[in-house]
């Protein structure tokens, strides 16, 4: 049975997405979420990072769409197919997230490259701070990992990924900055489409999409696929609108 530990809406700060915005989150602290109840929240725009669940309460803005694909339409774009292909030789590993030094220093060496690249504000992530966010224990989090028989094994991808068996949720991706293929990130969402259409399940989420951020806008690439309308409550029936990709 689920335990609340916590649930408010944080006070207004500025945008991270969009500077020029303000933007509040509501917040759940819960514990013992099983993947039935993990379903209805991603249903109605909740994500998940370790024991927090959170979803957009902006006052005057809608920028975040909830984005997810459907399994059964989805047609990946030329570019997504060539991305597949070049990461069609690594080794794709799924298993229970680990911690240690290889995966805090890959993610170390990517974050610093999107600091560089695209101006994000430095990152102290330490093994403690991983668990809880990654690796925190839950009956569905799943790590996707890609490693590289050519260099012994390297790992130069992870995924980390909710399954509820009705759907995969895509949670964050990092990858080697120079040792990765071209595009590993476009890959690992191909693919966990493939698997999730193979094990019939009916869609992928994958957070939101923000017009105006591009850490955040590549996901309307993907389609066709649906975004949900308003911020359900959990007694209200989710709808969702088809959208053809961007």
């Amino acid at each position: 049975m689920t335990r609340l530990l916590q649930h408010f809406t944080e006070p207004a700060r500025e945008c991270t997405y969009l500077p020029d915005r303000v933007a509040q989150l509501e917040v759940r602290l819960e514990l013992d979420v099983d993947a039935l109840e993990l379903e209805s929240r991603l249903e109605r725009g909740w994500r998940r990072f370790g024991p927090t669940y959170f979803r957009p309460a902006c006052a005057s803005c809608n920028a975040c769409d909830t984005l997810r694909i459907p399994t059964a339409t989805f047609a990946p774009s030329k570019s997504q197919r060539r991305a597949r292909k070049n990461a069609a030789h690594l080794a794709r590993i799924v298993g229970r997230p680990i911690v240690d030094d290889e995966r805090l220093d890959l993610y170390a060496r990517w974050h610093a490259q999107r600091e560089g690249a695209r101006g994000w504000e430095e990152s102290s992530l330490d093994a403690e701070r991983y668990k809880i966010d990654f690796a925190f224990y839950h009956p569905c989090v799943r790590e996707v990992a890609f490693r590289d028989p050519a260099a012994g094994d390297r790992l130069v991808g992870l995924g980390i990924v909710d399954d509820t068996r009705v759907s995969l949720s895509a949670v964050y991706f990092y990858w080697d900055p120079e040792h990765a293929p071209s595009s590993l990130g476009t890959a690992h969402i191909v693919m966990l489409v493939d698997e999730a259409r193979a094990r019939g399940m009916k869609q992928v989420y994958l957070g939101y999409r923000v017009e105006g951020c591009a850490s955040l806008e590549y996901k309307g690439r993907f389609g066709p696929h649906e975004l949900l309308v308003g911020r359900p409550a959990p007694d209200e029936t989710p709808r969702w609108r088809a959208e053809a990709p961007t």
